[in-house]
């Protein structure tokens, strides 16, 4: 028999599914301090914490745990926002499950200690009690850094170079900060409110934002360079939607995930009339995707009122990218998971509309290039999935908006910016360049980590003339 855990995970309350599929108030509600004292206790202070390798932006984890422990919370504020300036973001939407989390001793024999729902307990806490006072600024080194968007690469570069002693400037084509975090992820996830005071800290830290101005078709980005900006970094993200490429389309009543979530999210199109953008609402959704943007449109779709809501999903549920805890609380609201089917064409309801979603059905065949098995359509199989609406959220590309007006930059057949891996440098001597436009669509908390390795690599360059080789690396923790 094996031996009991010694000290349980605390659990975090979530609102009850039933109410919470009718409202897009957050789902977690968060730890009280004395849930958050029990659950950092278990933590067993390793001689070798294996967490902090696992954690992309560098939080000495073990050291803010111990302040939790203790009950000093300003000071385990400290300790997070020396390597990490988006706290409350991370606690929430970081997949602590793959990184810190699996790297936690405790993990073997039982469940690892919750690292992010004590990151956002000490956000929140940190929050509610005025927010933390910026930090002590260097002398301005009379250096002018441009950073373009305003996304998790973008804010944690510009907060970086910043307390280095540079002047940051920050391009955002749209009218608010955050990028993927405002534009992308739900309120019932990342409320907004918390986006916007993670970027108030930034401008507590002397970054200045410029809005509504899109690098590229506003300004062509070797402009920057040439009008007083001593370095350049480009976040943009990845924006340009993928689609499945089958007949049926082009029918009103589809969306791309970008444009849905944009809408529903960004713009409070859940709040119509009230906010100016009006989405429609079908009553039978169909998304196709497995990953947490499909999860993220399948909980928007019934929230808008949906009466049932299909993520049709070519693999298995032990295939899908999509975190484990946003896959179980899509179920818990009565999502349908379709699994093994494929679409292969949108039908016509007769008025242009969709009318359904045409479907073969699969088998899982030998592994592919990303590991898993590869899905084989079963011949005969078609089936019809009723829906008026269709949600493609099949992953993106990379926007080519900015590219294409600056020639001298380098980018692969995916159209993504290609850089040295170490310093995240371009081929154009000052830009550097990270997160989803260097790798494609990937994590916030790794968008965060190229925005780490840029500033390093920025601030050398602004101070020597040159790239960093080898790469410049972490100080020690404190």
């Amino acid at each position: 028999m094996a031996a009991p855990e010694k000290k349980q995970r605390v659990g975090m309350p979530t609102q009850d599914p039933k109410v919470r599929g009718g409202n897009f108030n957050e789902v977690a509600l968060g730890y009280t301090p004395e849930m958050a004292r029990a659950e950092a206790d278990r933590c067993i202070k390793c001689k070798k914490p294996l967490c902090v390798h696992g954690c992309p932006v560098e939080v000495n984890i073990p050291a803010f745990i111990a302040e939790v422990v203790a009950g000093n919370l300003p000071a385990a504020a400290s300790v997070i926002r020396r390597t990490n300036n988006l706290p409350a973001v991370c606690g929430r939407v970081c997949p602590q499950e793959s990184q810190c989390e699996f790297k936690c001793i405790l993990g073997v024999k039982g469940k690892p200690v919750a690292i992010g729902r004590l990151e956002r307990f000490v956000a929140d806490t940190e929050a509610a009690h005025g927010g933390l006072a910026a930090p002590a600024l260097p002398a301005p080194s009379g250096k002018r850094v441009a950073i373009i968007g305003a996304g998790p690469a973008g804010l944690t570069a510009a907060a970086d170079l910043s307390i280095m002693g540079h002047r940051v400037v920050i391009f955002e084509a749209l009218h608010a900060s955050g990028g993927v975090l405002a534009y992308g992820i739900p309120e019932f996830r990342l409320p907004k409110e918390i986006v916007r005071r993670e970027s108030e800290f930034l401008e507590k830290l002397g970054v200045e934002f410029r809005f509504n101005t899109p690098v590229g078709p506003a300004i062509p980005g070797p402009r920057l360079l040439e009008e007083g900006f001593d370095a350049v970094f480009i976040g943009t993200g990845a924006g340009l939607p993928n689609f499945l490429g089958i007949p049926g389309e082009n029918l009103k009543g589809v969306y791309s995930s970008n444009e849905f979530l944009t809408r529903v999210n960004l713009m409070k199109a859940y709040r119509f009339p009230e906010y100016g953008t009006p989405v429609l609402r079908g009553k039978n959704v169909a998304v196709v995707g497995g990953g947490n943007v499909a999860m993220d449109s399948a909980r928007c779709a019934l929230r808008l009122g949906a009466e049932k809501v299909n993520i049709v999903y070519r693999r298995t549920r032990a295939e899908m990218p999509a975190r484990l805890e946003e896959l179980e609380h899509a179920v818990e609201e009565g999502i349908v998971i379709q699994e093994l089917v494929n679409p292969i064409r949108v039908v016509d309801n007769g008025e242009g509309w969709v009318g359904g979603i045409e479907c073969i059905r699969q088998e899982l065949g030998e592994p592919d290039a990303s590991g898993r098995r590869k899905p084989v359509a079963i011949k005969g199989s078609e089936m019809v999935i009723p829906a008026d609406q269709f949600v493609v959220a099949v992953g993106q590309g990379a926007n080519p908006l900015l590219t294409r007006t600056w020639p001298g930059l380098a980018t692969d057949r995916h159209g993504h910016i290609k850089v040295d891996s170490h310093s995240l440098a371009t081929v154009v001597p000052g830009v550097f360049a990270g997160g989803d436009i260097v790798t494609g669509a990937a994590t916030v908390i790794l968008a965060m980590g190229a925005g780490k390795t840029a500033a390093r690599s920025i601030d050398f360059f602004l101070k020597t003339g040159r790239n960093p080789d080898p790469p410049v690396t972490a100080p020690a923790a404190a």
